[in-house]
């Protein structure tokens, strides 16, 4: 599981931790991914680390409390997607026809594990690619495919592209080709691996499917990823609390009158007061939304404070921020950790305040 990524996409909120590490429904990403990887039947996962290494051990130690054995490897230097597989290859395990399953640590998937991997080994292929549509495949690296599902082509953000097929971030290798990929140096394997496979005539398969699927990179995706597993859009049995309008997790506090929908969630010892309004939103643990503000499809960070009648929609707050009074934000802006914006100071929509 490759979860070295700074998300640099969803700064302020990963300046202070990861981002598999950020808490989507309640729990981290990378929970909801290791719950899939059980509940398919995988026994053991090696977490391929790099930015705040440390937090993952610390808060799923050896994965026992998770159904899972657990090993880490962390990456000194970048290393590209090929090359953080390669650096865990002393970790794997079983012989070079054995099949590895390859997930990217910032993705929400519906995906049938066990049909990727069963596909895998009927075609006898040397990589299977999980492949989902998309409406805009522009934005994404898409995967022609032949009409036995053989992969023809990898094309990286092609103006005119000829399928709506993208590669959706999760793998099957066969070890034997993990062993090859080159050691001790950066490697992509959507520019390097997986072309160098076709090109000696490799069989590399692709595996489409309609089911869920959502790259969480961006602040929208993020809430959108969040309010699809509360509302049970995206099941996931990692989930805190049972699906339904709302998550509010254990010793937060919520104004009798205060309006919490739209698949928000509210974060341990976080508080939203009187007449307020969460609609959508990922409050973080500690937050508070004080009387009477609104807040929608946004994220507030660890402690941030968001004054009474303040209005904010579709923006991220950071670590204890302090939003004053009457103050209103929209469509994008973001707050940096500590900040304070005083008493009516802003009312616009920016990419960065």
């Amino acid at each position: 599981m490759l979860v070295g990524g700074q998300g640099t996409r969803l700064r302020p909120l990963t300046m202070s931790a990861p981002k598999p590490m950020l808490p989507v429904a309640g729990v981290p990403v990378t929970a909801h991914m290791l719950a899939r990887a059980r509940d398919a039947g995988i026994a053991r996962v090696v977490l391929a680390t790099s930015y705040r290494a440390e937090v993952f051990e610390e808060y799923f130690g050896d994965g026992s409390a998770h159904g899972l054995e657990l090993e880490y490897v962390t990456e000194t230097e970048p290393l590209g997607t090929g090359g953080a597989i390669r650096n865990v290859v002393e970790r794997l395990r079983g012989g070079p026809d054995d099949p590895v399953v390859i997930f990217n640590g910032d993705i929400l998937s519906g995906l049938d594990i066990p049909a990727l991997v069963r596909r895998h080994s009927e075609a006898d292929a040397a990589v299977t690619l999980h492949l989902t549509e998309v409406v805009d495949p522009r934005a994404f690296g898409v995967v022609p495919t032949d009409a036995d599902g053989r992969v023809t082509a990898f094309l990286e953000k092609t103006p005119d592209p000829p399928t709506n097929l993208i590669n959706a971030g999760c793998y099957v290798f066969r070890r034997s080709v993990i062993d090859m990929i080159p050691a001790g140096r950066p490697v992509s394997v959507e520019r390097e691996t997986f072309p160098g496979l076709l090109a000696a005539g490799t069989p590399v398969m692709g595996y489409p499917d309609s089911t869920y699927w959502l790259d969480l990179g961006t602040p929208a995706a993020f809430v959108q990823g969040s309010r699809d597993l509360v509302t049970g859009r995206m099941a996931s049995s990692a989930l805190p609390g049972p699906v339904g309008d709302c998550l509010v997790l254990p010793g937060a506090a919520v104004a009798a009158d205060a309006k919490i929908g739209g698949g928000a969630t509210v974060g341990a010892g976080a508080r939203v007061g009187a007449g307020a309004a969460v609609d959508g939103a990922v409050l973080f643990d500690g937050a508070v939304v004080e009387a009477g503000a609104t807040v929608r499809d946004s994220v507030i960070g660890r402690g941030a404070v968001i004054g009474a009648g303040v209005l904010l929609d579709g923006v991220v707050i950071g670590d204890g921020a302090i939003i004053e009074r009457d103050n209103e934000l929209r469509a994008g802006a973001r707050v940096f950790p500590g900040a304070v914006l005083a008493a009516g100071a802003v009312r616009f929509s920016s990419d960065r305040t």
